[in-house]
C-alpha cells in the first residue's frame, strides 16, 4: 500500500533572526531621525560654539542699530546678517530690547528697571513715584559701567544724527512706554499719590496726555544726565542724590499726575485718536 505524500513544512524563522532584523530596522530608523535632526539644525542656522554665534549676532546687531536705528533694525534682519535663524536670536537674547542692551553693553534693561520702580508697592511709605524714578536713575548712574555707557550714548547722540535717532527710538519704545503706562494708571498708586498731594485735578487722561507726560519725565531725567555728567555743571555735578531727589522728585510727580496743560486746554485724545 502506498503511503500518502505529506508536503514538507517550511522551516520556522528563528527568534535570533527576527531579533536581528528588528535591530537593523531600529538602527535604520534612528539613523534616519538623526539625519533629519541634523538637517533641521543646519537649516535653523545653528553654528558650532554658542559663544561664537552669540558674538556674531551682537556684531550684526551693532551694525543694524547704527545704520537703521532701533525701529528699523528687526530681529529678522539681524538674524539674516548673522546667517542664523531668528529663533536663535530669541534663544540667546529673548527680545529686541535685551539684544540692544547686550549690543550696546548696557548692564541692565532700562524698561525693566522702570517697570520695577513703578510697580505697585515698590515705593517706600511717603515716597512718590516721581521721587522713586529719580532715585532709581541716580542709583543706576552710580555704577561706573552704567555711567560710562550712558556718557558714550549721550555724547554720540549730541554729535551724530544717526546715533541720536537710535537713542531716541530706543527711549521712545522701551522707556517712555512704562512711564506712560504709569501716567495712564488713573486710580493706581501713582494717581493716588498725585491726588493725595492735592493734584488730583490733573490726573492722567488719554493716551496722548500720557505720552506727553512720559516725554516730559524723560526730558527732565535726560537733562539731569547731561548737566551732571556731560557738562559737569558745578552745583548739579556736586549735588547729593538726596538733594537731587528732593528737588526733582516733585517735578516728576507733577509731570505724572499733576496739572500740566494750559488753562482750559483739553487733555483727552482727539476724536478717532
Amino acid at each position: 500500500m502506498t503511503r500518502p505524500h505529506r508536503a514538507a513544512a517550511a522551516p520556522p524563522t528563528s527568534q535570533a533572526s527576527q531579533a536581528s532584523q528588528g535591530s537593523r530596522a531600529g538602527q535604520a530608523n534612528r539613523g534616519s531621525r538623526g539625519a533629519r535632526a541634523s538637517q533641521a539644525g543646519r537649516a535653523a542656522g545653528r553654528r558650532a560654539g554658542d559663544s561664537g554665534t552669540r558674538e556674531t549676532i551682537l556684531d550684526a546687531a551693532r551694525h543694524r542699530f547704527a545704520e537703521h536705528g532701533y525701529d528699523g533694525a528687526t530681529i529678522r534682519s539681524i538674524a539674516a546678517d548673522a546667517a542664523v535663524d531668528p529663533a536663535l536670536v530669541h534663544h540667546f537674547f529673548g527680545s529686541k530690547e535685551q539684544l540692544f542692551v547686550a549690543a550696546m553693553r548696557l548692564p541692565f534693561a532700562p524698561g525693566e528697571m522702570i517697570l520695577a520702580a513703578l510697580a505697585p508697592g515698590a515705593q517706600a511709605p511717603g515716597v512718590s513715584a516721581g521721587e522713586q524714578l529719580i532715585r532709581t536713575a541716580l542709583r543706576a548712574w552710580d555704577d561706573a559701567a552704567v555711567r560710562r555707557t550712558l556718557l558714550g550714548l549721550l555724547r554720540s547722540a549730541l554729535t551724530s544724527e544717526q546715533a541720536a535717532r537710535m537713542l531716541r527710538e530706543f527711549i521712545s519704545e522701551t522707556i517712555l512706554g512704562p512711564v506712560a503706562q504709569a501716567a495712564r494708571a488713573d486710580g493706581t498708586a501713582v494717581a493716588g499719590q498725585g491726588a493725595a498731594a492735592g493734584s488730583g485735578a490733573g490726573a492722567p487722561g488719554g493716551n496722548a496726555d500720557a505720552e506727553y507726560r512720559a516725554a516730559m519725565v524723560a526730558s527732565q531725567v535726560l537733562g539731569l544726565a547731561v548737566t551732571r555728567f556731560v557738562l559737569a555743571l558745578g552745583p548739579v555735578a556736586s549735588a547729593s542724590p538726596d538733594d537731587l531727589a528732593a528737588t526733582i522728585g516733585p517735578t516728576l510727580q507733577r509731570y505724572l499726575t499733576g496739572e500740566i496743560r494750559a488753562a482750559g486746554q483739553a487733555t483727552a485724545d482727539p476724536p478717532g485718536g
